[in-house]
């Protein structure tokens, strides 16, 4: 297994860890907690609670919204040996772990040895995730994964009734789904708003980890816009919730008992919790579940750039006073950005008048602007702000990329570089550049590497072997390569002294 891995190990999170309040010896004019019963206690909400004993307590928040809290089953039809991973998957293996503990709770299953079946073609899996109802009449969120490819759905209540659910559409690239159940007056949860969460706040998680229905976990907010790899449209929530396989899908509370996140993912070495676990914003979810309700999918918009996040470095060679915005480091040809006039080397602040603080902020953005209308971006060029107006695409596109004549050794730079020749051109989108053909001293220090492609230096397109020399002489003690690498283009900031 590698050393690091994001699962989405059908996980829902749980908040708070009680933390008992005291007071030096001595202390004077200390107040003590007000001391309330258990009865009282039970009907507050946990900041309440905390409120007046000093110490969160979940109770009344379970009490109040866990009826609210669904387990959700997921058959699904695979060959001989079920899946791991994703959800929570039946062990069917003999020499699993696990399989005397789930054959005590399930009996045997179709391809387990030993029952009547003996081997079969195709083979029954079942996964096991978690959900939430949002409306009295039965519509339920979960996490895109934990339904993948079901054949059959079952929600399963905590008063255990048990319903068949219909996938009224699933969402992959943000990974919610929304359910439905034929069913009145149910239990629901209240959605509150993650914007006006606080790293450091307790949260807390209801799901059912390896099939026990409605666990509790707490813990806190560990931080927030939180960019994942191969997540681009999402800015998670980070928390230490404990999350296992099965709690996928189910909601994350704030101490005012308001849903703020749908649990998805943990970040772990072993498959298991280790202290790192990610939920969906739920203003987030709730844009893409009603796209899924009105019209089965969801429109995200496209600007068409690839961005990278800032560092000191990268902002002293644009000139910027600190770092901040997303640094684009390609255009797509012919793409909403491209006609709107974006150039590599413009340093993106904000989206129509909402900062981009991070590189991370700005997928989720744009995705959120309705393909076709225009939005005002301001960026950073030639040390000075710029307004453009953009018309957003619809996402999905594809990008291009690419790599005369004696190699010459910048001194300063450390690099070899000669220009790409017309056979090199062709066929790519380049249209100038220069080979880097040896690199050693700031270079390589920087990861400039043999085969990357200059393009420009802070912003400014490099069309001569010359123009190098004279930029980099003129540079300060930083400078902001603009590289193409295989197929993607990135500014490496140098440090030249």
């Amino acid at each position: 297994m590698k050393a690091k891995i994001l699962t989405r190990s059908a996980v829902a999170v749980a908040v708070a860890v009680a933390l008992s309040a005291g007071y030096v010896a001595g202390q004077r004019n200390v107040t003590p907690p007000q001391v309330i019963t258990p009865a009282q206690a039970a009907a507050l909400m946990p900041a309440e609670a905390a409120a007046k004993t000093g110490i969160p307590d979940f109770s009344g928040l379970v009490e109040t919204y866990g009826p609210a809290v669904v387990n959700i089953s997921a058959k699904h039809v695979v060959r001989h040996t079920a899946q791991r991973g994703g959800n929570m998957q039946l062990p069917i293996d003999p020499s699993d772990p696990f399989y005397q503990f789930f054959r005590h709770f399930y009996g045997n299953m179709p391809g387990m040895q030993g029952d009547d079946g003996g081997d079969q073609a195709d083979v029954p899996s079942t996964s096991l995730g978690s959900g939430f109802i949002i409306s009295n009449d039965g519509y339920i969120l979960t996490n895109a994964h934990v339904v993948d490819g079901a054949n059959v759905v079952t929600v399963k209540l905590t008063d255990k009734r048990e319903f068949r659910a219909k996938v009224i559409g699933a969402d992959k690239q943000s990974d919610v789904a929304v359910l439905k159940i034929d069913a009145k007056n149910l239990p629901t949860v209240k959605i509150g708003d993650p914007r006006q969460s606080k790293v450091g706040q307790w949260v807390v998680a209801i799901g059912s980890p390896y099939g026990f229905d409605n666990t509790v976990t707490s813990g806190i907010i560990s931080a927030k816009s939180r960019s994942l790899p191969n997540e681009n449209y999402t800015p998670f929530i980070q928390t230490d919730v404990p999350v296992n396989p099965g709690n996928s899908g189910g909601p994350l509370f704030n101490l005012q008992g308001e849903v703020i996140g749908i649990n998805s993912m943990i970040y772990s070495q072993t498959g298991g919790f280790q202290g790192l676990s990610f939920a969906i914003p739920i203003n987030e979810a709730m844009k893409v579940k009603d796209d899924l309700v009105k019209t089965g999918h969801v429109s995200r918009g496209r600007l068409g750039v690839s961005v990278q996040s800032m560092n000191q470095t990268l902002a002293n060679s644009f000139g910027m006073q600190k770092p901040q915005g997303a640094l684009v480091s390609s255009v797509d040809p012919g793409g909403p950005a491209a006609k709107a006039g974006l150039q590599p080397g413009d340093v993106i602040l904000s989206v129509n008048g909402t900062p981009v603080t991070d590189s991370s902020d700005l997928p989720s953005q744009i995705a959120g602007i309705k393909p076709g209308t225009k939005a005002d971006i301001q960026v950073w060029r030639d040390k000075g702000t710029k307004d453009l107006s953009v018309t957003i695409g619809t996402l999905n596109d594809t990008k291009v990329a690419s790599n005369d004549s004696t190699p010459q050794m910048q001194g300063r730079l450390g690099v070899a570089v000669r220009p790409l020749t017309p056979q090199e051109k062709s066929g790519t989108s380049l249209t100038h550049g220069l080979l880097v053909q040896q690199a050693g001293g700031a270079a390589a220090s920087a990861g400039i590497q043999p085969g990357d492609v200059i393009l420009a230096v802070n912003g400014r397109p490099v069309t001569s072997v010359e123009q190098l020399k004279q930029m980099v002489a003129q540079a300060g003690s930083s400078i902001a390569l603009l590289i193409q690498r295989d197929d993607a283009q990135i500014f490496v900031p140098v440090d030249l002294s």
